[in-house]
């Protein structure tokens, strides 16, 4: 019941949509009802002789009661039977059932258009809840999570969301008011034979209840597999030229065939438990009405007087109608907890706090003005010990350098600037403030990226090298393209600067991405820059030019620069050497080569692949 209800908090505002959808249902389900009322006189009409010695009584006096209302329509009914005979009687209910039933459908209809709303602002408000939390989370978060696991829960688990918990407020609502407003009539008609309907109804509502409970562990497990599912999809998808390289298809078809035939059994599993529930209430509904009907038929033929033919008539027409709103709740029911278990994976992102957010009232880090430094920073994956005791100065303007063995921590120790990750021990600071005591978007907006790997949007190339900046100008998107020796290719392309380059910038090529990645950072034009081996990936011929691009990029500004390639950051005016998570040593180019230490060891055996 708490998340149902949560997931309704998204349909915001309640206070408006709730009263005014109730208010359309009771008018829909009393002028439905209308037509049932309506079934006794009709049949006494058609049926009953003892009409035609029908005197008129006097007017009802006024009472708040529901006998009040039965006695004004039978005062009014026996006037236009006495003076307008059976036919204008029959006329008289035909009108009245003709507007009941358009009152009670535009009603209806209004309702439905309420219910819309309400679904509306459920999925949208939840969509944009759950990736507004993706995109605060920490980095570390998603490596410990599978990727399509996570696009699950945003797309599958709120789309059954959709189809069941929302849609199912009109079974869950209407239902239930339609229910109780024939209860109420059928205890008007005979008190005694609405008890004994009564008997079975905490039977079937016990059976039906037990196997909703399975059908949501079910689902459970269901929205795991699926999750599961789209991981490998997305996998496939964006490894594809490795799968045919290493002639993998074999294995990835078998992992998915695998998943997918796990789902398909528990699919199997949730729709028998589903489909379980309508035929059940449906049987015990029909076993209701043959006792209804043998209790009925004793109370008329045994001369009690209790009940009249038109009455037991009605009774079960009436009570006939009650079978399908139970069956519409009891599947709704079921759907409701197929929407719930997919309601619970999407709150378990959506209540992941982030570990790294600003603190109360941050400092706005309004500019760089003088250096960078790391004070005793340690820090570890989990168990595993990263970096320790970094102490680290990096004046405004020098161009510094990590370099060293893989794994040494060189890349953590650039990410915890922009804050992707926060120290164990120590403290960064810039310009004399710990970072953690900064506001995220102005730290991070004095900074400027750029990655071994080009992380590029299915987008327009002007888009891309505009990426967050608001109302970009048109000739600094050139001007950045043309600092980062990228502007010649552009104009190449079949649409220019508003070529769409593919998913993950696919239509181009390895040193064209790094370019635009490059653009990217010139045009956010900030003061401080890190490149995390930015030219590693590429060939002889594109390596020239975006090295240009990034010593074009450079110039002015404060740099840390992860390299592979020792030959292109012997300019640096500092090099740190990292070696299991700590400074092995540093210094200039020259001054290192003196040492004869590790960087000494790197640069010769580099000399000696190359």
């Amino acid at each position: 019941m708490k998340t149902y209800l949560r997931i309704l908090s998204y349909a915001r505002p309640l206070g408006l949509y709730v009263p005014q959808y109730i208010l359309y249902t009771i008018i829909y389900v009393v002028f439905g009802l209308v037509y049932m009322a309506l079934m006794m006189p009709l049949i006494s009409v058609l049926f009953d002789s003892s009409t035609e010695s029908l005197v008129q009584g006097e007017m009802p006096s006024f009472t708040l009661s529901i006998e009040y209302v039965k006695s004004i329509f039978n005062y009014y009914f026996n006037d236009i039977i006495i003076n307008h005979g059976k036919m204008g009687a029959l006329k008289f209910v035909c009108v009245i059932i003709v507007v009941s039933s358009l009152i009670s459908n535009l009603f209806r209809y209004l309702a439905s258009i309420i219910l819309a709303r309400v679904r509306a602002n459920v999925i949208t408000n939840l969509r944009e809840h759950i990736y507004d939390r993706l995109t605060s989370l920490q980095i570390g978060y998603f490596s410990n999570q599978r990727k399509g696991d996570l696009m699950a829960r945003v797309t599958n688990d709120i789309q059954r969301i959709e189809s069941s918990v929302v849609n199912s407020l009109k079974v869950l609502v209407q239902e239930p008011l339609m229910m109780i407003g024939s209860f109420a009539l059928l205890f008007m008609i005979s008190a005694k034979l609405t008890l004994y309907t009564l008997i079975l109804l905490p039977v079937a509502g016990g059976i039906i209840a037990e196997i909703t409970k399975r059908l949501k562990v079910k689902s459970q497990q269901g929205q795991a597999t699926l999750g599961a599912v789209t991981n490998i999809i997305e996998e496939t998808l964006s490894g594809v030229r490795l799968i045919k390289a290493f002639t993998a298809k074999k294995v990835m078809q078998n992992r998915f065939g695998k998943e997918v035939k796990k789902y398909g059994r528990i699919t199997v599993s949730m729709t028998k438990k589903s489909e379980l529930a309508s035929p059940v209430s449906e049987f015990l509904g029909l076993v209701t009405i043959s006792g209804i009907m043998i209790i009925g038929g004793n109370m008329i033929f045994g001369g009690s007087n209790e009940l009249t033919g038109a009455q037991f008539i009605t009774f079960l027409a009436l009570f006939g109608r009650i079978l399908q709103p139970a069956k519409n709740f009891s599947r709704g029911f079921s759907g409701v907890q197929v929407g719930l278990a997919s309601g619970e994976r999407v709150f378990e992102v959506i209540d992941e706090q982030p570990s790294i957010k600003d603190i109360e009232n941050p400092i706005i880090l309004e500019q760089f003005d003088h250096n960078i430094e790391f004070k005793n920073v340690g820090f570890a994956y989990e168990d595993k010990q990263v970096l320790e005791g970094i102490n680290i100065t990096i004046k405004k303007g020098e161009t510094v350098a990590l370099v060293g063995p893989s794994g040494g921590g060189k890349s953590t120790l650039a990410d915890l600037v922009p804050r992707f990750y926060d120290p164990i021990s120590g403290s960064i600071v810039i310009d004399g403030t710990d970072i953690k005591n900064v506001s995220l978007h102005s730290l991070r907006k004095q900074m400027g990226i750029v990655t071994q790997e080009s992380i590029l949007f299915h987008d327009t190339i002007a888009n891309n090298i505009a990426f967050g900046i608001e109302n970009p100008n048109e000739e600094d998107i050139i001007q950045a393209a043309k600092i980062a020796n990228a502007h010649e290719f552009i104009i190449q392309s079949d649409e220019g600067y508003d070529t769409v380059i593919g998913d993950q910038g696919l239509k181009l090529s390895g040193g064209q991405r790094q370019r635009l990645s490059i653009a990217r950072a010139i045009m956010k034009n900030p003061p401080i820059l890190i490149l995390d081996e930015a030219t590693s990936a590429l060939d002889t011929e594109s390596e020239k030019l975006v090295q240009e691009a990034l010593t074009n990029l450079m110039k002015s500004r404060t740099s840390l620069v992860i390299a592979h390639r020792l030959s292109t950051i012997q300019h640096a005016d500092k090099i740190l050497v990292i070696k299991d998570g700590k400074v092995e040593e540093q210094g200039s180019h020259s001054e290192l080569l003196v040492n004869k230490g590790l960087y000494h060891k790197l640069i010769k055996m580099q000399e000696t692949a190359s």
